[in-house]
């Protein structure tokens, strides 16, 4: 089974949009994951059905009972997130500002507080509008281990291409280089690194390397909107050959990106100049993963 995650130091760049491309040009034959789970956006373009969604949880939450708490103020003075308020003559746990830490339950004297397990965000597995499945996933408001609800889709998505035989699993990962981004790179077979040609895209497109040179997984690169800057697209050619990173597409800037968009579309989905370099770029990466697939 072949992982394709793609990746873009930073948002804006485009990755997303091509994601989508690919998820189309792959149809039946792949599971399409969406691990961006902080800003999850490939179910506008994929339009997924409601499917079968359940709920995540990770990490811990205190809680007081009321009944058994004296007012001893104990676990107010030792936490250190200051997460345990004095509200309406009662002491409470503000949810977002509790780090499941512990600390408030051994130092309790009337065992009043307990830790419970904190729900973190939900995990949906729906069928999209031309029928291959999408895992998706949204972190709740204010709520941490994005990392690990990433793992939980990546391994909903691995379970469902094992169980229907399919040789491929395509990723959207999220901008950036933090732990949602590493998670997704974890069994990954090939990172597509979606770039654009400023000074930030640049940047962290060599921070994002890095880490995916830690991995040694084989990387491709696509500079999106590459005729809107020459020379920093020569400055990222430059480097893409220093590192031994192949080129796999130059796409121009196309007003047609943002009319695909709006109409609920991908670009390989309306005729426009930029159709075939998708559908070519599709051609290389199968051929660069001997992907033997429509």
């Amino acid at each position: 089974m072949n992982e394709i995650v793609v990746l873009s130091g930073k948002g804006g760049t485009g990755k997303t949009s091509i994601t989508a491309s690919l998820a189309i040009l792959a149809g039946n034959d792949a599971v399409i994951a969406d691990c961006d789970v902080d800003a999850a956006d490939m179910h506008l373009l994929l339009l997924p059905d409601p499917g079968r969604t359940f709920e995540f949880y990770s990490g811990e939450l205190a809680v007081i009972d009321q009944d058994l708490c004296t007012f001893c103020r104990k676990c107010a003075d030792v936490c250190r997130f200051h997460a345990i308020l004095f509200i309406e003559n009662h002491y409470q746990v503000s949810d977002l500002d509790c780090e499941g830490c512990g600390y408030c339950e051994k130092v309790c004297p009337a065992k009043a507080i307990t830790l419970i397990e904190k729900k973190s965000g939900n995990v949906s597995i729906s069928k999209t509008r031309i029928g291959n499945t999408l895992v998706h996933a949204r972190l709740d408001i204010g709520a941490e281990n994005s990392g690990k609800l990433v793992a939980r889709v990546k391994h909903e998505a691995k379970s469902i291409a094992e169980s229907e035989n399919k040789q491929l699993i395509i990723v959207d990962g999220s901008p950036g280089i933090g732990c949602p981004v590493v998670s997704a790179l974890a069994g990954a077979s090939y990172v597509i690194l979606v770039t654009e040609p400023t000074m930030s895209g640049i940047h962290d497109l060599k921070r994002v390397y890095a880490i995916i040179n830690k991995f040694s997984i084989k990387a491709g690169c696509i500079i999106n909107k590459y005729d809107l800057n020459t020379e920093k697209t020569a400055e990222i050619k430059s480097f893409l050959s220093e590192m031994k990173i192949e080129l796999l597409a130059d796409i121009p800037f196309d007003n047609n990106f943002t009319r695909a968009m709006i109409d609920g579309k991908t670009i390989v989905e309306i005729q426009s100049p930029l159709k075939p370099l998708v559908e070519d770029l599709w051609k290389k990466i199968k051929e660069q993963l001997k992907i033997k697939i429509q």
